[in-house]
């Protein structure tokens, strides 16, 4: 990347995040040193990262295979206006648990750090993830059923079973998510 490139991509980071520029430079190296290990992933004890990773169908099948169990996705997109609403639902679930699972965000039609600017509208967030390759492939490999309708909710239990809903989930699905072994 070159020198002009790079430091205005850290004067947008810096405006956007509200961080000082070495800030900025930790953020930026922080999402380099994520991308050349693809398993580094929040926990559920982490901070919302401050980095939009790349989420394509590999990611998708890592993390139901080898991912923090239970956890949610809420695939969105930057114009969906139910989506917050529907996050707040998952952080109410949760936010009152000793262990709290992951409450991911993955943007679907923006990505890298201009994904970042509508993650304001999710509190709580482990993770923001942006759809990285050809859409309708990766939402194929999500769900083959699922109509491109957002919000569009995944929420992986502790067996690691997934129940789906479009739009916020009921209190019986967020209870058997939650529930234990």
């Amino acid at each position: 990347m070159t020198s002009v490139f790079k430091n205005t991509a850290l004067a947008i980071c810096s405006a956007v995040l509200g961080l000082s520029a070495p800030a900025a430079w930790a953020q930026a190296h922080h999402h380099a040193q994520q991308h050349a290990h693809p398993q580094g992933q929040a926990t559920a004890s982490t901070p919302a990262q401050r980095t939009v990773l790349p989420f394509d169908e590999t990611r998708w099948a890592h993390a139901l295979q080898h991912g923090p169990r239970p956890a949610a996705y809420l695939f969105t997109t930057s114009y969906c206006s139910t989506c917050p609403a529907a996050f707040a639902v998952l952080h109410d679930a949760v936010k009152n648990r000793a262990a709290k699972p992951p409450l991911n965000a993955v943007m679907m039609d923006i990505s890298g750090p201009q994904a970042l600017r509508h993650a304001w509208h999710f509190k709580g967030m482990t993770q923001m993830y942006a759809f990285d390759g050809f859409e309708p492939a990766i939402r194929q490999a999500v769900d083959p059923a699922w109509p491109n309708v957002t919000p569009y909710v995944v929420l992986v239990d502790a067996k690691g079973q997934t129940q789906r809903v479009i739009g916020p989930p009921p209190p019986a699905m967020l209870k058997r998510w939650l529930s234990p072994v």
